[in-house]
């Protein structure tokens, strides 16, 4: 598992290329070819054992690379950096945070107001990121335009931590996908050709795999995801999307996609069959790369498969390993399983 090494790695949607090296060095020595389309997905084929000289199916199984972030839109006189989010982040878990800039992974932090000059009214609204400076040590603008110049990717400066069971760090929507699927394609060849592909710029519309799918042209697609776990106590009583703890999350509908019901009904088969703890997501909720995938060509049945992770999108996501462990081992069985 190199879940920590993903975890750590920055790669910002459309700045994927240190998250692309490390799976690169991991999987290289296991699948058969390895490809870098013009989007930058990263395609590995592993070709498979054939059953009686039939190839059977065309399975592509993806996850991608890309992180939600920053990017450097602005100086201030004074050298303070402006800045806007690249896919989705909440603007109340900003304020006081560390973050990192460009590939020297330049340190500041984001500052705000001091409290004491604060009106209660200010205290009980989320401060907006035009309203946001991150502050880098910088003096002058030209100071700050050197070190972080317009364009600059940044991301969020934390450490990977073990909690017990748990883990925290960013980025595990979707390093924790792509740490599985490194996982995957380690394992002993399948019965039939196997697609794995690292997507780009997911997290801003979906960009890299539908190109990738046209490509491959598979006759079915899995989608390994880090999804949302809200199941901390709430006021009302209503169902979280998913549990930290319950297994592998399989999709029903998202806002993207329905999920092939065959596929769905294999993979709850295949969990019961072998004693794996599942849950289903909560149906409607967020979206995947299968939203791009099935609607390629003539069409591609397609399920998702996450690992439920708690504050997905801030710098502090927490994900259960037994999960993780669960996740691999479904999908691998899935896999094996699976007839045309």
């Amino acid at each position: 598992m190199i879940l920590e090494k993903l975890s750590s790695a920055v790669g910002v949607s459309g700045n994927e290329d240190a998250v692309r090296e490390i799976i690169l060095e991991a999987i290289k020595p296991h699948v058969d070819e390895v490809t870098i389309d013009s989007m930058g997905n990263l395609i590995a084929h592993k070709a498979g054992r054939r059953q009686n000289g039939q190839a059977g199916p065309r399975v592509m199984i993806a996850a991608h690379m890309d992180e939600v972030g920053l990017m450097v839109t602005g100086h201030t006189a004074d050298g303070g950096i402006k800045f806007r989010y690249v896919g989705g982040i909440d603007d109340r878990v900003m304020p006081g945070l560390r973050v990192q800039l460009g590939k020297d992974r330049v340190p500041g932090v984001i500052g705000l107001k001091a409290i004491h000059h604060t009106k209660s009214s200010e205290r009980e609204k989320a401060i907006g990121v035009e309203s946001m400076v991150i502050d880098i040590g910088a003096t002058s603008k030209s100071e700050a335009e050197a070190l972080a110049p317009l364009g600059t990717y940044g991301t969020f400066l934390v450490e990977y931590r073990r909690l017990g069971n748990l883990v925290s760090g960013k980025a595990f929507d979707d390093r924790a996908g792509c740490s599985a699927l490194v996982d995957l394609l380690q394992k002993e060849a399948y019965p039939f050709d196997v697609y794995g592909v690292f997507t780009v710029q997911e997290e801003v519309g979906l960009r890299g795999a539908g190109i990738a799918a046209y490509r491959i042209n598979p006759t079915h697609a899995f989608v390994l995801e880090g999804t949302i776990a809200d199941d901390l106590p709430k006021k009302k009583d209503q169902s979280p999307t998913t549990q930290l703890g319950k297994g592998p999350a399989l999709s029903v509908l998202d806002r993207k996609v329905i999920a092939d019901r065959q596929l769905v009904d294999h993979l709850v088969t295949t969990a019961e069959t072998h004693g794996i703890p599942y849950q289903f997501k909560q149906p409607g909720v967020g979206g995947t790369d299968a939203g791009a995938i099935h609607l390629t060509r003539e069409g591609v049945p397609s399920a998702p498969v996450s690992v439920p992770c708690r504050y997905i999108h801030s710098p502090v996501a927490v994900l259960d390993l037994r999960d993780y462990r669960n996740t691999v081992k479904l999908m691998e069985l899935a896999l094996r399983k699976l007839r045309a």
